[in-house]
C-alpha cells in the first residue's frame, strides 16, 4: 500500500503542476518552459548549468523549482526524469544509445539484451507480490474484465486476454477507438477495467478509462511512469520499464507483469484452475488444431 500512496502522491503533483506554472510570473514562466516541454535535454543538468542554459541565475532557478512545488532541486531532476520517459520518441531512444557509443548491428543486439534484463530487474526489485495476489482476486471477483489497449499494447492486451480466457473469466477487451467507445459504457460498479498503455499514454486508452471510472469501475493502470495519464487517472497502477536503445518498445518487463498475474490466479484458485486445465488437457493432446506427426 505504501507504493500505491506514493505513486498516487507523485501523480497528484504532476496533475497540479499546470497550474503551479500558471501562478508564476509572466517571466518565470518563459524561463522555465522550454525544461518542462522537453525535460530529456536538461534533466542532468544540474542548477547552475540549468541556469546558464536558461539564461539566468541559479537563485532564481531554485526559486522557480519551489514555486512549482518542488522542496529541492534534486526533487526537480526525478520529475523531469519522469517526464523524460513519458514523452520520449523513438528518435530519443536512437539518440541516446548513440551518445552512449551504441554503434553496430553486434553492439545494439548486446544493448537490446541487456537493456530487457534491466527492466526486468527493476520489475522484480519494485513488484509488490500481495498486490498482484490482490488483483488477481479481483478478476475472480469481478462480474466483468474489460481490457483497454492499442497500438503496439495490443499484443498484451491479447496475451492477458487469452489466459484470463483459457480459466472461464468474463473478460472483453478493445483495441480500437471505436470498439472503446462503445465498451466501456457497458461497465459500471463492481466491474474491473485494465488500461494498458506507455509513454504519454494513447488517446483511446486514456479516454476509455477515464469513461469507466466515471460510470463506477474499478480501475487499473499498466504504463510505465507515475506521470502518465493513466497513472493519474486508475485506482491502482502497476509501473513497467519498456526502455530500449532501438526505435521500438521492449514489452519483456510488462509481460512478465502480466505472467505474474497470470501465476497468481492460477495458484489463488488451483482446484478451478485443474479442473479446467483437465478439460483442456485431452485437446491439447489429440485436438485437430494440432500439428500430428507420425514416429
Amino acid at each position: 500500500m505504501a507504493g500505491t500512496r506514493s505513486a498516487k502522491r507523485v501523480a497528484a503533483h504532476h496533475g497540479s503542476l499546470a497550474e503551479k506554472l500558471q501562478q508564476l510570473s509572466p517571466k518565470r514562466q518563459e524561463i522555465i518552459r522550454p525544461v518542462l516541454e522537453n525535460p530529456r535535454s536538461y534533466v542532468l543538468l544540474s542548477v547552475r548549468a540549468l541556469a546558464s542554459r536558461l539564461g539566468t541565475d541559479p537563485a532564481t532557478t531554485v526559486r522557480i523549482v519551489q514555486g512549482l512545488g518542488f522542496t529541492t532541486y534534486k526533487d526537480f531532476q526525478r520529475h523531469l526524469h519522469d517526464l523524460s520517459v513519458a514523452y520520449a520518441t523513438s528518435l530519443d531512444t536512437m539518440k541516446a544509445a548513440e551518445r552512449q557509443g551504441t554503434t553496430g548491428p553486434t553492439t545494439f543486439v548486446r544493448a537490446a539484451l541487456h537493456r530487457d534484463l534491466q527492466n526486468l530487474h527493476a520489475l522484480s526489485n519494485s513488484l509488490n507480490a500481495e498486490k498482484v495476489c490482490s488483483l488477481a482476486k479481483r478478476l475472480y471477483e469481478s462480474p466483468k474484465i474489460l481490457l483497454l489497449g492499442g497500438d503496439a499494447a495490443t499484443s498484451l492486451v491479447h496475451h492477458l486476454e487469452y489466459h484470463l480466457t483459457v480459466i472461464g473469466l468474463p473478460v472483453l477487451s478493445a483495441t480500437t477507438t471505436g470498439r472503446v467507445s462503445h465498451v466501456v459504457r457497458t461497465v459500471g460498479k463492481k466491474d474491473l477495467v485494465i488500461g494498458i498503455s506507455f509513454r504519454r499514454g494513447l488517446r483511446q486508452t486514456v479516454e476509455g478509462l477515464q469513461a469507466a471510472k466515471r460510470n463506477g469501475a474499478f480501475t487499473l493502470a499498466i504504463t510505465d511512469t507515475f506521470v502518465s495519464p493513466l497513472a493519474r487517472i486508475a485506482d491502482e497502477c502497476f509501473i513497467t520499464s519498456i526502455e530500449t536503445p532501438s526505435f521500438g518498445a521492449s514489452y519483456v518487463a510488462p509481460m512478465a507483469l502480466i505472467d505474474a498475474i497470470v501465476s497468481a490466479l492460477g495458484n489463488l484458485r488451483p482446484r478451478r484452475i485443474l479442473s479446467l486445465i483437465r478439460q483442456a488437457d485431452e485437446e491439447q493432446r489429440r485436438g485437430f488444431r494440432w500439428y500430428s506427426a507420425e514416429y
